[in-house]
């Protein structure tokens, strides 16, 4: 009787499994045998395209930022100590290399940060 039980205890567990995967959207599809099987839906992980470029356009209004306060010639100074350091800080000097569009948005906002 225990056995019998325990199988029992795992075809609901399954059930449940399956409903709860069910909640978040399924697909019904005609098996061979005409029977209508629901399986629940694949999510897929995908990346917001309007977050990847606002994450991006502030990391460029932040180096515009950095350089419009600093001076272009003392930012690359620091750019050069900073790649003398560990591989993270080589690796965010490379990325904080300054790239024509945020020299343009520092050289437009330099005067009204001074």
């Amino acid at each position: 009787m225990s056995e019998a039980f325990q199988a029992f205890d795992s075809r609901l567990e399954a059930i449940a499994r399956k409903r709860a995967q069910m909640e978040r959207g399924y697909v019904g599809k005609v098996s061979k045998n005409g029977l209508i099987v629901f399986r629940p839906k694949r999510r897929r992980a995908s990346v917001p395209v309007r977050g990847l470029v606002y994450v991006i356009a502030g990391f460029v209004f932040f180096k515009a930022v950095v350089i419009a306060h600093l001076g272009l010639a003392l930012y690359e100074d620091r750019l050069v100590q900073l790649s003398q350091g560990s591989f993270v800080e080589q690796a965010g000097a490379i990325v904080m290399q300054p790239d024509r569009l945020s020299e343009m948005l520092a050289a437009n906002m330099r005067p009204l940060l001074r």
